[in-house]
């Protein structure tokens, strides 16, 4: 692997962390004035509308031909219909720094489903950042201050149902990267979820008599930047990123990056929608950027100790 092929899957993944912690951001602000189910219909909608402009114009090449569909629609299944139904409810009952710390457990759930579907074991090193990594996370949950803006009960279940899909993400989409491009991965992806919310919310405004409805919230200008950003920046740019990084790096690995939109998303809550901060949040965040490094540099390392393995004689 020559040095940008290294490189490139660790930037991607810093920049996916960027876009993906500050998406939570702009659906808190989207759902105090748009349904969620609508503003899934718009943001899917929008991400498969242009993607459909950069094949016509030949910018993207997609080819399904002779590859296992249905595999990769099982992947769409998981994300993004059944993860955003979770994501975008509990965002709705909980915070935005709540949202992000929730997310940052999908490295571990990750790890245990590389280590059994894909043998992909990481190394005890690796193990040790990663709950490093896990360590902040508890931290700034258990830690936070009494008066802190705090979510329900259910909301945390509903962003537990979120990890757990995106654990699945990254364990499908590493398997299908030997017959997918990225592109391909999220050209699905976006189309399923368009299909799926768009047709949710016509038939929702259809029983409520008020089809037209659907269509009101697309008055406002705040709406349209939220609808933007989720639909340009955080469907397409990020899962195409999402799934290049997965093609490059163990699944484990490729995760870990997930804890950054922790640390993101905590900074956007404190920052533009004011929510406190503490000292264990302090701590908690520098905790998960240890781990991200040492997850990545120790699997670093394991990659090239594997590639030695495999070129001595036996």
């Amino acid at each position: 692997m020559t040095k940008d092929h290294k490189v490139l899957p660790i930037l991607s993944g810093i920049m996916t962390s960027s876009i993906f912690g500050f998406s939570f951001l702009f659906t808190k602000e989207a759902l105090n004035t748009v349904d969620a189910v609508d503003l899934l219909g718009f943001r899917f909608g929008i991400a498969a509308l242009v993607l459909i402009i950069l094949q016509q114009t030949k910018v993207i090449k997609i080819n399904y031909k002779g590859k296992n569909i249905k595999a990769l629609l099982v992947l769409s299944l998981f994300q993004p219909v059944l993860y955003f139904i979770f994501e975008t409810v509990g965002v709705s009952k909980t915070s935005t720094s709540e949202a992000g710390i929730m997310i940052a457990l999908v490295p571990v759930v990750v790890t245990c489903f590389a280590a059994i579907f894909l043998k992909e074991i990481p190394s005890k090193s690796q193990l040790f950042f990663i709950f490093t990594s896990l360590a902040g996370v508890l931290c700034i949950i258990f830690m936070k201050d009494q008066g802190k803006e705090s979510g329900s009960f259910i909301g945390i279940l509903y962003l537990a149902g979120a990890v757990l899909c995106a654990a699945t993400l990254n364990i499908l989409s590493r398997k299908l990267s030997t017959s997918f491009k990225p592109v391909e991965i999220t050209f699905c992806m976006m189309w399923v979820g368009a299909i799926f919310f768009n047709g949710v919310a016509f038939v929702k405004h259809g029983i409520a008599g008020d089809i037209m409805g659907y269509f009101t919230s697309l008055g406002d200008r705040k709406i349209w930047v939220a609808i933007l950003y989720l639909g340009i920046l955080s469907s397409i740019v990020a899962f195409f990123m999402v799934n290049y990084t997965l093609s490059k790096l163990e699944a484990s690995r490729a995760a870990i990056f997930t804890n950054l939109t922790t640390v993101i998303s905590i900074l956007a809550g404190v920052l533009i929608r004011k929510e406190p901060f503490s000292i264990y949040q302090f701590i908690g965040g520098c905790l998960i950027l240890l781990g991200v490094w040492g997850t990545n540099y120790y699997g670093a390392k394991k990659e090239k100790i594997d590639q030695l393995r495999d070129i001595m004689p036996q």
